[in-house]
């Protein structure tokens, strides 16, 4: 209970970051929407209010904060009360799965992975942003941790970390793409992501579901 907390008291300063960031914002869009399929059945992982779904289309998420299934139930969502680890879902039902900063508030990320693989169509696609830890961003996130009522209970990883979870969890053909680059109160327009990790902060990591054509 102590990750959901902060969520469920603090909605008002959650939907003010994003407004205060709306370059960071619109440049994590960008980057995450290059994984985005068209016209495919998804969900979003950690839904919160809804930030990341609405523009993607993407009509229903899994959420464990009460208040924020609530905020983004308003926009037209279907939002169900569970966690990542917990899937309240049919197996092989959506085509790909959103995770966005939610792997840092997950109590475990095998099973989390193991859960999502469980939902998703063969060949389905799992889509996760995070904030890198090994990226400068990622390290002043770490610094002051202590200082920032939802980061307080936050595990961040890295991107090569997070690879090997999923490795180990039969996903395939990972690629990752990186964003927000320099000083986050200096970005004053929409940056373009580039491949791989290391300098942005934002990593988007895209793994598909293998199916029986590619096991054995």
């Amino acid at each position: 209970m102590a990750r959901i907390e902060p969520f469920d008291k603090y909605l008002d300063e959650y939907e003010k970051w994003f407004i205060e960031n709306k370059y960071v914002y619109e440049s994590e869009l960008k980057a995450v929407g290059h994984f985005i399929p068209n016209d495919k059945k998804g969900i979003e992982i950690g839904i919160g209010t809804g930030r990341f779904a609405v523009p993607f289309g993407i009509m229903e998420g899994i959420e464990p904060s009460s208040v924020m299934r609530n905020f983004a139930s308003l926009k037209g969502l279907k939002i169900y009360n569970g966690t990542a680890e917990n899937l309240p879902l049919e197996d092989e039902s959506y085509d790909f799965a959103l995770m966005v900063t939610t792997i840092c508030f997950v109590d475990n990320i095998l099973k989390s992975f193991q859960e999502i693989n469980r939902i998703l169509n063969p060949g389905g696609k799992i889509i996760i942003g995070l904030v890198d830890r090994e990226s400068s961003l990622g390290k002043i996130y770490q610094q002051m941790k202590n200082q920032n009522i939802f980061y307080r209970f936050a595990t961040f990883y890295s991107t090569s970390e997070i690879v090997s979870h999923l490795k180990e969890c039969n996903f395939i053909n990972i690629e990752t793409i990186q964003t927000v680059f320099g000083d986050l109160q200096k970005i004053d327009k929409v940056q373009t992501f580039k491949a791989g990790c290391g300098e942005g902060g934002f990593v988007v990591i895209h793994a598909v579901k293998v199916t029986d054509k590619y096991e054995g």
